[in-house]
């Protein structure tokens, strides 16, 4: 397994094994408890108060890329008023929402535990 397959299955960053939400590993869920430890190799995964903060940062910055991209890909690419790229994107963005969260934390801890 690759560090990127790590980051986007959800997987400790420790031991790429052991899930980082409680309820699995389904991007798409709406349910975003996240374990204390790793259930696998035991890796604290809440490593201080306010740690996934920074992943607020990377989830912003990932959506302000991809509103960009749909939004202009719509506009300059379909010829669509700009109205209906604004709505088609409210769309897009209420399905990923809990992907965008969940890869954002899972990014987020990637950068700061390597593998042992």
């Amino acid at each position: 397994m690759t560090k990127l397959k790590a980051i986007v299955s959800l997987k400790c960053p420790a031991c790429w094994e052991g899930s980082l939400f409680v309820k699995g590993n389904n991007p798409f869920s709406f349910y975003f408890d996240m374990h204390q430890k790793c259930p696998h190799c035991g890796e604290n995964l809440m490593r201080e108060p306010g740690f996934y903060y920074g992943s607020m940062f990377i989830s912003y910055i990932m959506t302000g890329f991809f509103s960009l991209a749909v939004v202009g890909g719509l506009i300059l690419g379909f010829g669509v008023d700009w109205r209906w790229a604004m709505f088609v994107l409210a769309i897009i963005l209420i399905v990923l929402y809990a992907f965008i969260y969940k890869i954002s934390r899972s990014l987020w801890i990637h950068f700061f535990v390597s593998k042992k």
